[in-house]
């Protein structure tokens, strides 16, 4: 029997218990509750080390993320509930790579530069409502004029 294209590349990659959990968004001693619990398939080194299959954590990144859709979406929105700004898209340009994107929020307007890719996965259009996430190290402050 033929392994699917995906599988037949995860397979010989080989991860410590603490890279598979960031990938999997769990804790360290979760992911070694589930090592020991097997519900996570892993390779005993002669040290006595657990290595972790790429495959497997694929497997597993459902079950983290979300069966359905709207689970997925949920997962998403728990980033922060402080930096995220719900608006209205007014606008969206797309030349060639990278996608100009202006929303407003409130009677303020947000512009944000992704990627043309992007914008189409998410099929942005005026009209709809959008959030904008703002990640940022840095908030500089200015005096208004008034």
């Amino acid at each position: 029997m033929k392994k699917k294209k995906t599988e037949a590349r995860n397979d010989g990659v080989l991860l410590k218990p603490r890279d598979a959990s960031l990938q999997l968004g769990i804790s360290f001693p979760t992911i070694k509750q589930w090592i020991y619990k097997r519900k996570v398939k892993s390779i005993l080194t002669p040290g006595g080390h657990h290595l972790i299959p790429q495959s497997e954590i694929d497997r597993l990144l459902y079950r983290t993320r979300g069966k359905t859709a709207a689970e997925r979406t949920q997962a998403v929105r728990r980033v922060s509930g402080r930096n995220q700004l719900v608006g209205r898209v007014d606008q969206v340009r797309i030349s060639g790579l990278m996608a100009e994107v202006k929303i407003s929020i409130g009677e303020q307007q947000i512009t944000s530069i992704i990627t043309a890719i992007s914008a189409r996965e998410m099929n942005l259009k005026a009209g709809q409502t959008a959030i904008a996430l703002i990640k940022s190290t840095e908030v500089m402050i200015l005096r208004g004029w008034v």
